[in-house]
């Protein structure tokens, strides 16, 4: 049975203290999150419609942190098929613009740039049995794209999870975040991380609110300047 956690609280993905095991092969990080709806005019509301307000673009990354909780690898720029140049293609950050690893033991499965539909809206997923020794930790973040010009925040988010998955299909953890008030004006999370410790793989919930909209503000944290 799956554990739901609490902000700061660490569980063991391999064996929990209800004594469930777990298949680290291959683990699917799932995130998922729903938005607040707003409330039709009555003019609206006459005539069948209703205001569902934009889309949110949520975006799952992962930083991949070595010994020193630095991302070693940044990557290198890239020219995409329409021909926009990138930076950060092939290192050790998983986004949107690079979405697979090149160990290829981490991968995210697309951009889901509304947020609807049933189950995970993004997920990413990590071979944990198989990541070379020299990444520690990874760190899960989402980040709501554009926010700041859209007003679009954590405020606004309801239901929001991230969860752990086995390679079986088994549910691992859960941690629940639902927007409020004391997250308006955050456009970016740092929701969880997955680290090494005594030769297995911890997971804690964060749930860490950021005031920014573009992750490379928080990865300049993670990085020798």
């Amino acid at each position: 049975m799956a554990i739901n956690l609490q902000k700061g609280q660490t569980i063991d993905l391999r064996k929990n203290d209800k004594g469930d095991s777990f298949n680290l092969s291959q683990v699917t990080v799932g995130l998922g999150w729903d938005i607040r709806k707003k409330k039709a005019g009555f003019l609206s509301s006459l005539l069948g419609g209703g205001d569902k307000g934009d889309d949110f673009d949520l975006d799952a990354i992962a930083f991949l942190l070595d010994a020193n909780g630095q991302v070693a690898n940044m990557g290198r720029k890239a020219k995409m098929p329409n021909g926009r140049e990138i930076n950060l293609y092939e290192g050790d950050v998983i986004y949107f613009n690079s979405q697979k690893h090149p160990s290829g033991h981490i991968w995210l499965t697309g951009d889901n740039r509304t947020g609807a539909g049933e189950g995970d809206d993004e997920q990413i997923i990590v071979k944990l049995d198989s990541l070379d020794q020299k990444y520690q930790k990874i760190l899960f973040l989402v980040s709501i794209y554009q926010g700041k010009s859209k007003n679009q925040h954590f405020g606004l988010v309801e239901n929001a999870y991230i969860r752990a998955v086995d390679a079986k299909g088994k549910e691992i953890a859960k941690f629940n975040l639902s927007g409020n008030e004391t997250l308006n004006g955050m456009c970016s999370m740092i929701f969880a991380e997955a680290y090494r410790r005594d030769g297995t793989w911890k997971f804690r919930a964060l749930g860490e609110p950021q005031a920014t909209d573009n992750f490379v503000e928080i990865l300049k944290k993670y990085i020798n300047n």
